[in-house]
């Protein structure tokens, strides 16, 4: 089956090869960074910190054979407008939950998580994952025709993928509005593929997605969490070289 998909004849790292493969990398390396902070964003909704890696893990093992599924269709995949209207509808599903609860929460209204449980989560690390692939494998397959080289190069955004969500895990944390960043890039890219599936005349160039894009992440950026005297006792907890504040009487 694969024989017809993968022309293994022509498997062979000639020196031409190299510059498309790097070419490839770079370019799966810098498209994971707005899916990265998504994917964080969904793993650090569990109720157990101790399931995030888990999560993280298991989702991004989905991701890959989805997104190796998607690689090897690409040419017949491509030729229907459905696939990015579900891939859009998703997204826009996706992001618009996350903002509808948080404006319920700061309304004193009850928390509904994304998503509380373990395969949950793997489930929507996986589809987001193929959802934001639909672009990238578009461009990868016309920088490449060999497919073998676009799947090294998905292979690489999910090695990528993987880094680069496990910072953002960490820096969300850190950051308070970092993740609501992240949904508004899975809404950014939502928006551009469903205005996609109208026209391609109306895309947005893509200077000014990864302008929009880069704005946000600024924005993610701009303001730290405050110490709480519970976060402060939880990392000398964590790290006890770190002192315990004094009590001031």
């Amino acid at each position: 089956m694969f024989d017809q998909l993968i022309n293994f004849s022509e498997i062979s790292f000639r020196p031409e090869v190299l510059p498309i493969l790097l070419v490839l990398i770079l370019l799966e390396a810098i498209l994971s960074a707005d899916n990265a902070i998504a994917l964080a964003a969904l793993v650090r909704s569990l109720p157990d910190p101790k399931q995030e890696k888990w999560a993280l893990r298991y989702g991004l093992i989905g991701a890959f054979v989805l997104r190796v599924v998607l690689i090897l269709s690409a040419t017949w995949v491509i030729k229907y407008w459905q696939f990015e209207f579900f891939g859009a509808a998703y997204l826009l599903w996706l992001s618009g939950r996350y903002f509808i609860v948080k404006n319920r929460e700061q309304e004193g209204g009850k928390s509904i998580p994304v998503a509380d449980k373990l395969w949950q989560v793997v489930l929507l690390v996986s589809l987001t994952d193929l959802a934001f692939s639909l672009d990238s494998v578009t461009a990868a397959v016309a920088v490449s025709q060999e497919t073998w080289l676009v799947l090294l190069g998905g292979l690489a955004g999910i090695i990528t993928l993987r880094f680069l969500a496990g910072l953002f895990i960490q820096w969300l944390e850190e950051f308070t509005n970092l993740e609501s960043a992240g949904y508004l890039i899975v809404m950014l890219v939502g928006v551009r593929l469903m205005i996609k599936v109208v026209s391609d005349d109306y895309v947005p160039p893509e200077w000014l997605m990864l302008s929009c894009i880069a704005a946000v992440f600024i924005w993610g950026f701009s303001q730290r969490q405050k110490l709480t005297a519970t976060s402060a006792t939880l990392q000398v907890e964590i790290n006890p070289q770190v002192e315990e504040p004094q009590k001031v009487d």
